[in-house]
């Protein structure tokens, strides 16, 4: 019987009830608990505890070797961003975790701390960077680029050679045209259509009628 690696949960609002439920399914790894915060120590959600709070992570990291990021990003990546930083200096193994229902081409590249949804659709030489957030039923087509922290939320559609570049949020239902580029740090609308460049730090949203 295959014994199953201890992991740690950094957060436990909604989007770390979505992890749970990918990482019971692939059954790979077993989860020891959350992270919270001070006042969420003890608590229990989906059947786990909430194990300790960012002060406890060098201690528990003495009897858990692997970690992933499981708070949301929406208006910001910096506080997935300084997280991963935190587990990484601590010296956490960071699994890319893929749902098994979804599809990922084998020629396709995922980065350490990347979670992919159900029904998620990665084509043949996408590049996803790491502590990403796949969310369910996104599409990447062929040759698309994700940088590091960044989110492509439920229903997006990233259709082939676009370049997605760090820390930028992709709301539900939005598509965006063959080739185009998203600056660093951009936040992209619910139900937006991109059929343009987009510069860094830029907060897009354009919904056709």
């Amino acid at each position: 019987m295959r014994v199953r690696k201890r992991i740690i949960l950094i957060g436990a609002g909604g989007h770390s009830r979505s992890c749970v439920d990918v990482i019971e399914n692939i059954g790979i790894y077993e989860i020891l608990g959350y992270i919270g915060t001070e006042s969420e120590v003890g608590m229990f959600s989906l059947g786990y505890q909430i194990i300790g709070a960012d002060k406890d992570l060098e201690e528990l990291r003495k009897s858990c070797d692997l970690a992933l990021v499981a708070i949301g990003q929406i208006e910001s990546a910096l506080v997935r961003k300084r997280i991963y930083e935190d587990i990484q200096s601590l010296e956490f193994q960071v699994p890319t975790v893929i749902s098994g229902n979804a599809y990922v081409s084998e020629r396709a590249t995922i980065g350490a701390g990347t979670i992919v949804m159900p029904g998620a659709v990665i084509m043949p030489n996408v590049k996803v960077g790491e502590n990403c957030i796949i969310n369910s039923k996104a599409l990447l087509e062929h040759d698309v680029v994700i940088g590091d922290n960044s989110h492509i939320s439920t229903g997006a559609i990233i259709n082939g050679g676009t370049t997605i570049e760090n820390e930028c949020f992709v709301g539900s239902g939005t598509v965006v045209r063959e080739g185009v580029m998203i600056g660093q740090n951009s936040f992209i609308g619910m139900k937006s259509t991109v059929t343009s460049n987009i510069a860094a730090n830029s907060r897009y949203t354009r919904i056709y009628q």
